[in-house]
């Protein structure tokens, strides 16, 4: 299979922007590449996450750590081919969709990558409320609709250019990651039973509301838009278009990512050791919404500051989820339709389509409702995985579209291995629902 390169570039008023220096030293160059991982980074820690980790610590302690450590290695592996992809072939995801499959396979692959961002988007939208309820006693109703000005956000800072998004990102994901470093030393977690949550058991398979939790934390962890966005901002650096040039951005992305991704997974790992260490520890196996954690952690932990610190963090993640919900929007749209509409519309109707039923919700059941949301809006993501991990083995597989760069044999199968154990796990969800 051999893709022409598009006429249109991916993210077009950033493309090769961001100048690599030539010659300079593998420090120099690894600065120039950092950001795109950062980027993806920001959707293996948004507000849904909180509400399966919270979810899983307080039911069930520790056990549920090696799913977060599994999926990250997952998400590892995947993100790098995503890069690989945009780098050799010249091409995201989307366009690459659009390039190989007809055009009625193409358009169910962006609608079901459509509702994946409207997913992820109830997410930051019902992260974003409660954070601004907790922190500020603002209605939950309230706070779902003053989102919708979020969209201003995005445009403000990509006036400034792509640097500055990417900076604005890593300010907001190492005042997150302070935040949890503060919760982790307030709650004095078992240093052992940690440790011994990393070790997979049976009883995540067999325990159906466990595994429920499980593949919530999966969707939450590896993300389908994530593969969509992740291949296209690499694509903001000027690398050498050389196989040496394409060569060392591949390996340079790949660290930048890798790393990125640890850090996601510490913020991952310390929420859910947090609400494991105060609440499963102490008995409370009911703890799973968010707003319960937020009340509960500064008395049961005997630190004034720890709501409040939990609050900021949350708060931060739904804005940084917000700049990266809509690039990766703006993507799937422009390179699966070849349509390109102004920013702000994308945003609109992107937003307006989570406040919806955000707000009626809301309004029905408060904030239990709410969290029930958030958890289903991870499994819908899961559900969507597949569709996206597919294509992106199979063309980063494919010598016709990736050239020396396609994935060596190891890889290749490292790569299937995932993709099946993702749709095993999906079936096994689908099944558990439809039996009851």
């Amino acid at each position: 299979m051999t893709v022409a390169t598009p006429a249109t570039r991916s993210l077009a008023e950033s493309h090769r922007s961001i100048a690599i220096p030539e010659g300079a030293s593998f420090l120099r160059r690894l600065f120039a590449f950092a950001g795109p991982g950062y980027l993806v980074a920001v959707g293996y820690m948004d507000p849904g996450n909180w509400a399966t980790d919270i979810a899983g610590g307080s039911a069930y302690g520790y056990a549920l750590l090696s799913v977060i450590l599994l999926s990250n290695i997952m998400a590892m592996i995947l993100q790098a081919l995503s890069a690989r992809l945009g780098i050799a072939a010249g091409l995201d995801l989307a366009q690459a969709c659009r390039a190989a499959y007809s055009k009625p396979v193409s358009r169910i692959l962006w609608l079901l990558c459509e509702i994946a961002i409207i997913a992820c988007d109830l997410a930051e939208v019902l992260g974003t409320a409660i954070a601004l309820q907790l922190l500020f006693d603002l209605p939950l109703v309230w706070g779902v609709l003053i989102t919708g000005l979020d969209v201003f956000l995005i445009l403000a800072l990509q006036r400034y250019g792509f640097r500055k998004v990417e900076a604005f990102i890593i300010a907001l994901l190492l005042i997150i990651g302070g935040c949890f470093l503060y919760e982790l030393i307030a709650s004095r977690p078992d240093p052992g039973s940690v440790l011994a949550g990393f070790i997979p058991t049976t009883r995540i398979v067999t325990d159906p509301a466990m595994l429920y939790i499980a593949i919530g934390i999966l969707g939450a962890t590896v993300m389908p838009h994530n593969l969509y966005l992740h291949s296209s901002v690499v694509q903001t650096r000027a690398f050498g278009l050389t196989t040496e040039g394409k060569r060392d951005a591949i390996k340079m992305a790949t660290i930048d990512s890798t790393v990125a991704l640890f850090f996601a997974f510490f913020i991952n790992a310390a929420i859910l050791i947090v609400a494991a260490a105060t609440f499963h520890v102490a008995g409370r196996t009911d703890v799973a919404e968010i707003d319960q954690a937020y009340r509960l952690l500064a008395p049961m932990l005997g630190a004034g500051a720890a709501s409040v610190v939990f609050g900021v963090a949350l708060l931060a993640s739904g804005q940084n989820s917000t700049v990266t919900g809509t690039l990766a929007g703006q993507i799937v749209m422009e390179g699966f339709l070849d349509l390109r509409l102004a920013p702000w519309l994308r945003r609109l109707i992107t937003r307006g389509l989570a406040i919806v039923p955000a707000v009626l919700v809301v309004g029905a059941s408060g904030q239990a409702g709410a969290t029930k949301l958030l958890v289903l809006s991870q499994v819908i993501l899961s559900l969507q995985l597949p569709f996206a991990v597919v294509p992106l083995v199979r063309f980063t597989a494919n010598k016709g579209m990736m050239g020396p760069f396609a994935s060596p044999v190891w890889l290749r199968i490292l790569a299937w291995i995932i993709a099946a154990v993702i749709i095993a796990l999906n079936l096994t969800l689908l099944w558990g629902l439809a039996t009851g």
